[in-house]
């Protein structure tokens, strides 16, 4: 079905830019970039993927049955995302807050190519109805000008990014939070909030070159689904299959940056001693072990690591990360469903913490704290978590990012809020312009 080809590649940076700005071009745009992290479970620097053969698009109704007969008849690379909103799909819930972004609940498409980048060798797989054009594409890729495509700087107005909740409705929704903690309703939930400018338009390539320049995170990823663009800076793994190992890698805990050595090192080490950062962690680690054991074989969940510290250009994160052994025939879109939405992005008892965050959030999630990734021809995947990320209705000219964070009964409502407030700076600072 695809032809295979290897070339050693003399600059693989260069040639990772060139070949993101050449793959604008196509209507269906999946770039996965790992920013050459050094981490255990890596299985490629940076993956593209263009070109539909067939896609698949739908909303949550029925969402992950469809997937898995798509999945199932392609027998081939799929890629693309699964959104927040497919929890309705997995229990009865809903997602009736606004939107203005309108993208599918699910998106997956078969490429007609893919070019698999590790260390200073590219991988290219193309199906055999377009295989000729390898040279072709290779050839223009290696001697690609940003004036081939539409990559200029747009002049624009400047942004006027909104708040879709303002400083004390955030204090009045986190104190409902915590009383529904202390009753005993939930133990923990993700509380999240939007900012967002409307009749605005972007380079999204622009965008999430900067955005990425910024933070260098191990799941950097650039989506475009014809007029819609995810610019994602994420540092976080939502779920990974390696043959029957299964591996999950929940963030919980977040500490800023400082120039200064000693002082990034006070900050680091006071992330390490934090007793509320440890506690958001640990209980996100058992609500991913007990996902996992939905699909795992006896005995097989172990937490590989708890409450690491991972440091990233812009923040220090809490790590831990969880391991569970399948059954060679588990299909694997059953290991998916029965784990999403992730852990980290929702609480804990996860359906309860889903109810509560519907009624206080103000807008629905979509894309934001869901999964990019793929699955491949044997059924392995790899899926990262949509945070810190941008994304971009090019027709309805709307641009969203949204942070959040733990709440548990040991939150204060300002660190709360100045949290978030870290967290979104990277993306306001490359929709502003500013520093």
């Amino acid at each position: 079905m695809r032809t295979t080809t290897k070339h050693k590649l003399t600059n693989p940076e260069d040639f990772k830019q060139n070949l993101l700005s050449w793959s604008q071009q196509f209507d269906d745009v999946v770039w996965l970039d790992s920013n050459n992290y050094q981490q255990q479970y890596s299985s490629y620097d940076a993956v593209l993927a263009v070109d539909a053969f067939t896609g698949f698009q739908t909303d949550y109704k029925n969402a992950f049955a469809q997937f898995k007969e798509y999945q199932t008849l392609a027998n081939d690379w799929v890629f693309g995302y699964l959104s927040y909103d497919l929890k309705n799909d997995v229990e009865p819930l809903k997602s009736a807050n606004y939107d203005g972004l309108a993208f599918p609940d699910l998106y997956f498409f078969q490429p007609k190519k893919i070019f698999l980048i590790k260390g200073d060798t590219v991988e290219l797989q193309y199906l055999k109805m377009v295989d000729d054009e390898v040279e072709t594409d290779l050839n223009a890729i290696r001697h690609y000008k940003d004036d081939e495509c539409d990559n200029q700087p747009i002049e624009n107005d400047p942004i006027k990014i909104q708040l879709r909740i303002h400083k004390d409705a955030y204090f009045d929704k986190i104190k409902t939070m915590l009383s529904h903690i202390r009753r005993g309703d939930i133990y923990e939930a993700n509380f999240c909030q939007e900012f967002y400018a409307e009749d605005t338009v972007i380079n999204p390539l622009e965008i999430y070159n900067k955005l990425n320049a910024i933070s260098k995170p191990p799941f950097a990823t650039f989506l475009k689904l014809n007029d819609k663009y995810l610019m994602s800076a994420s540092p976080e793994r939502y779920i990974k299959k390696e043959g029957t190992k299964i591996i999950s890698q929940p963030i919980k805990g977040t500490a800023k940056r400082e120039d200064d050595f000693i002082l990034d090192s006070i900050l680091k080490n006071n992330l390490i001693t934090d007793q509320k950062e440890r506690s958001e962690n640990v209980m996100i680690v058992d609500l991913v072990r007990n996902d996992l054991s939905q699909t795992a074989t006896k005995g097989s969940v172990k937490v590989e690591e708890l409450c690491k510290i991972y440091t990233f250009d812009q923040v220090h994160q809490m790590i831990s990360t969880v391991t569970s052994q399948v059954a060679e025939n588990t299909h694997p879109i059953d290991i998916i469903k029965s784990t999403f939405p992730m852990g980290s992005m929702t609480g804990a008892p996860k359906i309860s913490a889903m109810k509560i965050i519907e009624t206080l959030e103000e807008t629905k999630r979509g894309l934001y704290s869901g999964a990019v990734g793929y699955i491949s021809p044997t059924g392995d995947f790899d899926f990262n978590v949509v945070i810190r990320s941008i994304l971009y209705n090019a027709s309805n000219k709307y641009v969203s990012y949204s942070v959040g964070g733990a709440i548990t009964a040991k939150s204060d409502p300002l660190n709360e809020y100045e949290e978030c407030l870290l967290k979104a700076k990277a993306m306001r600072t490359v929709l502003e312009g500013g520093n």
